[in-house]
């Protein structure tokens, strides 16, 4: 009788400390890549007024895994990013709008508080792989709240495709006849092997499709004894391939945590850092796209955002709700239990994911590439966007923006839009904070 009861009592505890386990949290932003390009998105795309594809031309992109993703949880239709890499990865990693924290291109502020803190504050063991782009030297991603880091673009610019050189946990390494997008993933997916036991939280800032567009190892020219093809963007027709590769990685992690039995206890976001490069053409449902990668209108800064957390997020939902990169950190803190105790911009959006209503009503930008007090701005709806100097569009009609309404042409229905999203580019005026440059020199690669 008394084994009966121990055994009783051990499983007990074992049920309640499972319960007590925190979710895991993956978040992957690919870089340059447009909402465009990922084949979910395909029916939505056809709702907006871009030029029509020629005869019998057929989609450039299938993404099957990402596709499972958003079937299996949640896509939002109205995901944007900043127009360009280091503005959004310095929004989403501090909760913050630009006009608030960023200095210039290619670094963020080393007093910075990100999500890597608030994750690790929280109990939860963290690691960053992919592209960094942020300086900080090699202490610079444990300073910011990592506890392992695998990265590209740290303190130097070797090769990121064929023969990449990476910096892993302060040591460079050089990888020969290896694939750099390959070495970052692999390194992930090791990281959740090690971990499956504790919460973590795994940010995987990707290095693909940005260009120099050149083959894949999936690719039929794929040569691993290339140096590179430098800076390249002369060949779009392989942006197509290295967007099929972005999809193949992320179906190799979501595999990973389905053999470690993590899938109900993890969530995955993916989403994309800024729109497609303009140099590349994209055809999606009789549509064409032009990359329009560091401009305002939506080809710059609308991007695919999806979420999955089996057993949280009911499965097969679209959603209308509008969401910005702020609103990362403290989704993912209100799923950590974690404290945020810096003033951020962001606005949680997981009781929508679990059902419940969306939080924001707008989304606002502030964009200058390289710092300084005069950035560009909007501030938009789904369908409504206002300027400062009060250009106003339907983008949902309009989305290449070439034709502003004039006061006089603002339906009824559309002028109680427009004054909200007047109100609040006023309540912007005046909050952009003024940084010494000569404090952030920039650093010689």
């Amino acid at each position: 009788m008394r084994f009966f009861l121990t055994v009783g009592v051990l499983f007990i505890a074992f049920l309640a400390s499972a319960k007590e386990t925190k979710p895991n949290v993956i978040l992957i932003m690919a870089d340059d890549m447009g909402w465009e390009c990922v084949s979910a998105y395909r029916e939505v795309i056809a709702k907006y007024n871009y030029p029509k594809a020629k005869a019998g031309e057929k989609d450039h992109y299938h993404t099957p895994h990402l596709d499972k993703l958003a079937a299996e949880g949640m896509r939002f239709d109205h995901g944007y990013s900043q127009p360009i890499c280091t503005p959004s990865r310095v929004q989403m990693m501090t909760g913050i709008y630009n006009q608030r924290n960023y200095i210039r291109f290619g670094i963020l502020d080393p007093k910075a508080r990100t999500f890597g803190h608030v994750m690790k504050s929280a109990g939860y063991k963290t690691c960053v792989v992919g592209k960094w782009q942020l300086e900080g030297g090699m202490k610079g991603p444990n300073k910011f709240g990592f506890d392992e880091y695998c990265l590209w673009q740290l303190t130097r610019l070797p090769s990121r495709y064929p023969n990449p050189g990476m910096e892993v946990n302060g040591k460079p390494i050089n990888y020969t006849g290896k694939y750099g997008p390959d070495i970052a993933c692999d390194y992930l997916c090791d990281f959740i092997g090690r971990n499956k036991g504790r919460p973590f939280f795994g940010y995987y800032p990707m290095i693909l499709p940005h260009w120099p567009f050149e083959p894949t190892p999936d690719s039929k020219d794929w040569d691993p004894k290339s140096k590179g093809a430098g800076g390249s963007q002369k060949q779009p027709k392989y942006f197509r391939e290295m967007v099929a590769y972005v999809d193949k990685l992320v179906g190799k992690l979501v595999a990973k945590v389905e053999a470690e039995g993590l899938t109900n206890n993890t969530l995955i976001i993916f989403t994309g850092d800024n729109g497609t490069a303009k140099s590349v053409r994209g055809v999606m449902n009789g549509r064409v796209i032009q990359g329009g990668k560091g401009t305002m209108p939506d080809a710059g800064n609308h991007v695919p955002f999806i979420a999955s957390w089996p057993g949280t997020i009911k499965p097969g939902q679209t959603t209308q709700a509008i969401l910005n990169f702020s609103d990362v950190l403290p989704t993912i803190a209100e799923v950590a239990g974690a404290k945020v105790e810096h003033k951020i911009d962001g606005l949680s959006f997981l009781s929508h994911l679990k059902g419940g209503k969306s939080a924001r009503e707008v989304s606002y930008c502030w964009y200058a590439r390289n710092g300084g007090m005069n950035g560009q701005q909007f501030v938009r709806t789904q369908d409504w966007k206002l300027y400062p100097d009060g250009t106003f569009f339907n983008v949902t009609r309009d989305v290449l923006e070439k034709n502003p309404l004039s006061r006089g042409d603002v339906p009824q229905k559309a002028r109680a839009i427009r004054a909200r999203l007047q109100k609040e580019l006023d309540r912007m005026k005046g909050t952009r904070t003024k940084f010494d440059l000569s404090k952030y020199p920039k650093k010689r690669k």
